[in-house]
């Protein structure tokens, strides 16, 4: 895996090239970093510029049989410990090893992806997977071994948060006093959740968000967006690529996703003065409630995200709107109704509506509810 393949954390990346260069290799890292950031692959560039004896800061330069190796993820000395459960595959004490051939293809195919899109390759979406105690096993009779090629052996544990308190104080002591030239990177999201006892025994690294111009230059360069589509993207991503991605995939959406909005907030605007409008509401939210949870979820950011592009409407903030209606909707005559004294309550009812829904609760209920909330605050006047 190329460094330069990786988006952004220049940072970062040169501060690991140097800690090969200069024969200063912490053998415990922990990197803390956001979703979609880009620490698995950077993490993987690391451990490809160590044990491929690469130089001048590229993954292209050492011994290339190595390099191939590390395409396929195949290097004898690279190891991998991640979040697993019993599935379908395998019915009793699943360990990482059990899921390689899904690994790769989870790493090749989405390298951003999150703990969830990791789930869903395994089909275990409604479980909680962890880092047991058998899986811990499994690294200390992995790292003890002699490296196979005579260099660095490197342990790579992915979603480091969720070893649970039997496996952390397995690895206690290997981590603390390793076998001599055996790294452990550790990558997690929550570092409140790492014990204590392996925090102390690493070097932390904290990663930083994807920046909005990381990710209007990439998907500009590698995907062929146009710039205002990818500045409406990157605004939306909040640093994740593998959001901006999911957002670049599933645009087709975003006319439908306009029809149901304005629909919406006229009936909202209306039912304050007519009661007989609040039917239309109720027949509204039980339309939404018919689609999909991840439809909803979506459409509940595009709300997010339209009430802000009208909020920059009303503020004169031009350079920052990237809104283009797909179904002639004027935004200028809609913007004065979103202001300081109403965008607040309008984000927190829309962030409350996606914490029940991502619960399962009754959608209807969910959105009725948002609807009515949205009543009152569209009718909010602005503190002169």
């Amino acid at each position: 895996m190329l460094f330069s393949d990786i988006i952004g954390q220049e940072h970062i990346k040169h501060h690991l090239i140097k800690t090969v260069e200069n024969s200063r290799i912490p053998h415990a890292q922990l990197f803390i970093a956001p979703t979609g950031s880009g620490v698995l692959p950077l993490a993987i560039a690391y451990a490809q510029y160590i044990l491929c004896q690469n130089k001048d800061g590229e993954n292209d330069t050492g011994n290339a049989a190595c390099n191939m190796k590390f395409e396929k993820l195949g290097h004898p000395d690279l190891h991998f410990a991640f979040p697993v459960t019993k599935s379908q595959k395998v019915k009793k004490h699943p360990t990482s090893n059990d899921f390689m051939e899904e690994w790769r293809k989870f790493v090749h195919e989405t390298p951003y992806g999150s703990l969830f899109n990791w789930y869903q390759l395994l089909g275990i979406e409604n479980k909680q997977g962890q880092i047991g105690v058998h899986e811990a096993e499994d690294i200390v009779k992995k790292l003890i071994l002699k490296p196979f090629e005579g260099g660095f052996k490197v342990m790579i544990i992915w979603m480091a948060e969720r070893m649970n308190a039997p496996a952390s104080n397995k690895l206690l002591k290997l981590i603390e006093e390793p076998p001599e030239k055996t790294l452990f990177l550790l990558i997690a999201e929550n570092e409140e959740l790492i014990i204590k006892t392996i925090l102390s025994r690493c070097q932390v690294l904290h990663f930083q968000p994807l920046t909005e111009q990381n990710i209007i230059d990439t998907l500009m360069s590698r995907h062929q967006v146009d710039e205002n589509q990818a500045i409406k993207i990157a605004q939306q991503s909040n640093g994740n690529w593998n959001k901006a991605l999911h957002l670049l995939k599933h645009d087709d959406n975003e006319e439908a996703f306009e029809k149901w909005f304005v629909t919406w907030v006229r009936a909202a605007f209306k039912a304050k003065g007519d009661a007989t409008v609040v039917q239309d509401l109720i027949k509204w939210s039980e339309e939404i409630a018919k689609t999909g949870r991840e439809t909803q979820k979506r459409f509940l950011k595009y709300c997010s995200h339209f009430f802000r592009q009208a909020l920059l409407t009303n503020y004169n903030a031009r350079s920052l709107v990237f809104y283009e209606s797909q179904n002639n909707f004027d935004i200028e005559k809609f913007a004065p109704f979103v202001h300081g004294a109403n965008i607040e309550d309008i984000n927190k009812a829309i962030e409350d509506a996606m914490y029940h829904i991502q619960r399962n609760g009754n959608a209807r209920i969910i959105f009725l509810d948002l609807s009515m909330n949205l009543t009152r605050y569209l009718h909010q006047k602005e503190e002169q």
